[in-house]
């Protein structure tokens, strides 16, 4: 399960490892835009009332950027800030996932028997350093502006 996997993440995959997925792919993407939610992953989250804490305006060119500095300086915080973010879109991706078979299941005879319980707060086992997501965010602000 992906957003917006099957324009950017499969065809990334398949192209980098030489090799075709044929693996059941739910790409999130069209199923919330049938139900009106747009604005990539962070904004269907943010429709959907689910909060990132301290990782939110953390996006995928932040990620980067904390990749980079863990390499680069070996900041183990931008790691676990980097893994902090990554699970974290992966928990969305199945609440989201729950969401939208539950509204789609809204107006059907068998909506109340067949509704999945949506998950509660799954513990992270990695937290986001603040000083290091405030540090990046200085320099892309003295970077871009």
């Amino acid at each position: 399960m992906t957003y917006n996997g099957k324009c950017f993440d499969v065809p990334f995959i398949e192209s980098y490892f030489g090799l075709k997925l044929y693996q059941v792919h739910i790409d999130l993407r069209y199923l919330l835009r049938s139900l009106g939610y747009t604005g990539g992953l962070k904004g269907c989250e943010k429709k959907a009332g689910i909060d990132r804490g301290h990782l939110e305006g953390v996006d995928g060119f932040f990620a980067v950027l904390l990749w980079e500095d863990y390499r680069r300086n070996k900041n183990q915080k931008a790691l676990e800030t980097l893994l902090a973010y990554n699970i974290q879109d992966v928990v969305n991706l199945e609440r989201l996932l729950v969401l939208s078979y539950n509204l789609k299941l809204r107006d059907t005879p068998f909506a109340q028997s067949r509704q999945l319980p949506l998950s509660s707060d799954t513990e992270i086992p990695f937290r986001a350093d603040l000083e290091t997501v405030e540090r990046i965010r200085k320099k892309i602000s003295i970077t871009f502006f």
